[in-house]
């Protein structure tokens, strides 16, 4: 007992010992590193603060990068969060992991505030035996060769590969499969994980015309052709400005231009890949509705436009241009970005104040159209901040035929809007090409969360519109929603879209 207890004894006075001199090389390394960074400030000239308060000065640049998320997790209330809040996040979250969306109590969002939306409800609205299954709908019907047919009202938004990661585009691809939904590919051209799924795919030609380009950069017939010969190329998007940056090319970082990617665009990897900020051939309305004829007669699809509305006076030449020439030369669709949207990388002059929101350009395309009789021939979509159910329905209600969301289905591949998306970092693998951290996002398992979130959205936009009294949401128009005006009295939606004398608000959808 008593040798245990010497053994014991000697056993703690080493480990004390080895504990001491470990302090003590610590303590030691830690006040080379305070040394080192003092003499590192005090000689440095580019931040005052760290020069001024030498070591100490340090933790402001630290908590000024960590600001964002601790305000994210423990100071931003459910409603009050940009650009979008933990309410409308975590609805996203709880529909992509197919569980309870329900709330109790009573609702968190103010329903006096000039511009927000009010759904009317029915008197008697529909049974479950009177309610009606989803239409179809179809674009370039008597026009392209191969119309396209969709029952589908809410579809994933152009975000390119480069943008976003292979992973994240396989499970966009897989889940837009599952739930019958078509997926855009972004001026970043079409690769084979936009293929793998099977899903319906959009090819957006952008202004560099990534995949469709000759050794000129100039449109190549041939390869629309070859394009178009794939079944799951479905339509053609003519990108003329982006949400976020109208104005502006795009931008993809040198460090996100992969092998695979430059394969795709066409451009040498490793450096930036920049678009221009227009196509340097469309030099007027006539020269658009040309290049929107040469692209439906080479590839027999319905082709469209993409555009943020700004100055406007374009609409009335562009609408009276198609009178002239015919219906021939008319898009099949406008898709109508706007002032709302996101993207990966944009000046930050641009992203805060250039563009019309979607509450305003949309009803001001929807009536040019009905005002020169081209609404039944130009189908509308519209994009730009609408995630949740109730954004979409009033977009429908304001005349849109489908909604595109690109960060909506972002949210259910896992995104926790750390905005890291320009840097490389981003940490949930979703528009990084860190190859370590792509390895937390699962294609097959982020695949069912894209399809819970669509079906589950569209799901409730049908609830939505039994309980304004229709069968199916298609049948949705400004009869079923008033916007509240800055007196806070709801004022008729038609107001908006047809002009009759728009109220001091402007519907926020």
């Amino acid at each position: 007992m008593d040798m245990s207890m010497d053994a014991l004894r000697v056993f703690a006075l080493n480990f004390l010992e080895v504990a001491s001199l470990l302090f003590a090389f610590l303590l030691g390394l830690l006040l080379l590193a305070v040394i080192y960074m003092y003499i590192a400030d005090v000689t440095q000239t580019k931040q005052t603060i760290r020069h001024n308060y030498p070591v100490v000065g340090r933790f402001r640049y630290f908590f000024e990068h960590m600001g964002e998320f601790f305000r994210q997790y423990f100071f931003a209330l459910d409603r009050e969060e940009l650009p979008f809040n933990r309410a409308q996040r975590s609805w996203v979250y709880r529909a992509a992991k197919n569980i309870d969306s329900t709330v109790a109590f009573g609702s968190t969002h103010p329903l006096n505030q000039p511009g927000d939306i009010i759904f009317l409800n029915g008197l008697f609205p529909p049974l479950e035996e009177e309610v009606q299954p989803r239409s179809n709908l179809t674009f370039g019907e008597g026009f392209a060769r191969h119309p396209y047919v969709t029952s589908s009202f809410f579809n994933i938004s152009a975000m390119s590969f480069g943008a976003l990661s292979a992973p994240a585009i396989q499970a966009l691809s897989r889940g837009a499969k599952k739930a019958g939904i078509w997926l855009n590919t972004g001026e970043g051209a079409l690769s084979p994980f936009h293929l793998e799924g099977g899903c319906d795919i959009v090819f957006q030609i952008g202004t560099a015309k990534y995949g469709v380009r000759d050794e000129q950069g100039l449109l190549s017939d041939e390869k629309l052709r070859q394009l178009a010969s794939q079944e799951q190329v479905r339509m053609f998007e003519i990108k003329l400005s982006q949400g976020a940056k109208p104005g502006k090319g795009g931008i993809l970082p040198g460090a996100k231009v992969t092998d695979v990617i430059a394969i795709t665009r066409g451009i040498p990897a490793g450096q930036d890949s920049l678009s221009p900020n227009r196509h340097p051939e469309l030099q007027c309305i006539d020269d658009l509705l040309l290049m929107i004829h040469r692209v439906r007669e080479v590839t027999g699809k319905p082709v469209g436009i993409k555009a943020v509305i700004g100055q406007s006076d374009w609409l009335d030449e562009f609408c009276e241009r198609i009178q002239e020439r015919g219906l021939d030369y008319a898009p099949d669709f406008f898709t109508i970005d706007s002032a709302d949207g996101g993207t990966g990388a944009a000046p930050q002059s641009l992203i805060d104040f250039m563009g019309l929101p979607v509450r305003r350009s949309l009803p001001l395309v929807v009536g040019k159209l009905q005002q020169y009789g081209l609404r039944q021939r130009i189908r509308v979509i519209c994009s730009g901040k609408m995630i949740n159910p109730g954004g979409v329905a009033a977009a429908l209600c304001m005349g849109a035929d489908c909604v595109n969301s690109a960060r909506g289905f972002m949210f259910a591949l896992g995104c926790v809007q750390s905005l890291q998306c320009n840097k490389n970092t981003c940490p949930t693998g979703i528009t990084t090409h860190d190859e370590d951290l792509q390895k937390g996002l699962n294609p097959k398992d982020k695949a069912q969360r894209v399809a819970h979130y669509a079906s589950n959205l569209m799901h409730e936009v049908e609830t939505i519109a039994h309980s304004c009294g229709v069968a199916e949401p298609r049948l949705l128009d400004h009869r079923h929603a008033q916007v509240i005006s800055e007196t806070g009295i709801p004022e008729p939606m038609e107001n908006f879209i047809f002009g009759v004398a728009s109220p001091p608000g402007t519907p926020q959808i």
